[in-house]
Formats: C-alpha cells, structure tokens, sequence
C-alpha cells in the first residue's frame, strides 16, 4: 500500500516466462493493463529456467518473473513468483486491487487462498492423475478430493458475488482462472458446480484474458486448449508491441 504508481507506461516490461498456468496469470495481468511488454520464452522443455542467465533474474529456476526497469524508486526491479507479479503489477498500476482497506484485504484473503491452496492442489491433482508414472490410488483419490472441495469453496462464493471477491474483477481472478482450465486433469464435473462454471465463462470472454491465452502459444506451436466448458477457443494477437523473444538470444538484466 502508498507504493507510486507506475507514470511512464512507455518503458517495456520485461517478461520472462512459458505458457503454464503460473505464466499465464501474468500475461493476462499485463494484457488487462494494456502496458507494453517483452515476452522472453523461457523454455521448459529444454530446462532454460536452469540456466545462468535464468537464475540471474530468479534463483529459484521457476517462471514467471519480471524486470521492471521504472520501479518504485525509479531504478530496475526484479519480481518473481506469479502472485508476487500480480501483486506488484496491481500496487503499481493502481488497478484490480481496491485502495479502500477492508475490500483490499477481503480480496488479498480470496487472492492468497488461490496462491496458497487452490494452485498447489491443483498442481497436485494434475501431477498424479496425468503425469505420475504410475498408478497410485490414494494420491488419485485424496489431491481428486481436495480438487472437487476447492471447486465448491469457489463455487459457494460465487453464487454469493459476481466475482471472487465482491462487484469489481480483481487479481484473485486473475490468479484462478488458469488453473480451472485443465479441469479435466483434475477429476471435475463441471455440472456440480454451476456458479463456478458461470464465473468461468464469464472472465474467458474478456478481451485481454483471450490476447493473455495467446501469449508465447507459438511456443508450443498450438494455442491453448482450455477445458470444458471452454474458454474462447482462439485467442486474438497479442498487441503489436509486444515483442517474443527467447531466452537464448537475449542478454538479461541483473537483478
């Protein structure tokens, strides 16, 4: 809170990252702000994000991070970690986080609850029914569980509200909605949870999200795929001036 916002939206951001549902996050983010940005592909399957000139900017060898270069105190700044990028983008921008305290730190609870819970289970519930190596009936069985008990947290919510939290669209809606979109890797039935599936719907048909899905898809040479009951099932150009470029062939800022 009181961090200035961010004057000169001329400068480029610059965006390291792969399209994951953690990456994804902040590409919708930016798209939403409409700043310019650099796309960098940091690739995944060839293991770029181990590489020097990766763990430069984030020790930890995970996408997404960000380089800022007009930070708060108008020098570069690093950011890593996708909730620590939307936060930032969010104090910065002055945007999808309300300066009123009580709605600000209501929706910091539902925006923390999808850091912290509905991500890791997720990526629990894909890991075992998708990519284990085998079969293992209790971990199917228990992340399944704890999937379709998420589902109903979000679902019980969202017949109360509009959006995760309240009237306005804010960064905890940013943070969830990727990961509702491998539904089908998670056990889910969409049927049980109608408001969820409604709320769904209703954030894959903004503009922004749709250019966000797209961003570094030609990475995989296919656009995203989202589950049923599918988002947009194209996804506009990212703006003109963002560029893509990969890791490889460009020399990154310290952090």
């Amino acid at each position: 809170m009181g961090m200035p916002h961010r004057n000169d939206s001329r400068v480029p951001i610059k965006l390291y990252s792969w399209p994951t549902t953690n990456g994804r996050r902040v590409h919708i983010m930016l798209e939403e702000l409409g700043w310019p940005y650099r796309a960098h592909a940091v690739n995944l399957e060839l293991g770029e994000q181990r590489s020097p000139a990766y763990t430069a900017i984030n020790p930890n060898a995970k996408i997404p991070s960000i380089v800022d270069p007009s930070g708060p105190s108008g020098a570069p700044i690093t950011v890593f970690e996708s909730g620590a990028i939307l936060l930032y983008l969010a104090e910065r921008a002055g945007r999808f986080l309300s300066a009123d305290p009580q709605v600000r730190h209501e929706t910091l609870c539902w925006f923390m609850f999808q850091i912290s819970s509905v991500g890791p289970a997720l990526g629990v519930a894909h890991h075992y029914r998708y990519y284990a190596p085998e079969t293992l009936p209790y971990a199917i069985a228990r992340s399944t569980k704890e999937a379709r008990r998420l589902y109903g947290v979000m679902d019980t919510q969202l017949q109360r509200t509009p959006w995760m939290c309240g009237n306005e669209y804010t960064i905890a809606d940013i943070a969830a909605f990727p990961w509702l979109q491998r539904s089908e890797r998670q056990g889910i039935d969409w049927g049980e949870f109608g408001a969820l599936r409604d709320w769904y719907l209703r954030v894959g048909q903004r503009p922004a999200v749709q250019r966000g899905l797209g961003v570094l898809g030609d990475c995989l040479n296919l656009m995203p795929v989202p589950s049923s009951p599918p988002a947009p099932t194209s996804a506009p150009a990212p703006s003109p001036s963002h560029e893509y470029r990969t890791l490889s062939n460009h020399k990154p800022a310290r952090p």
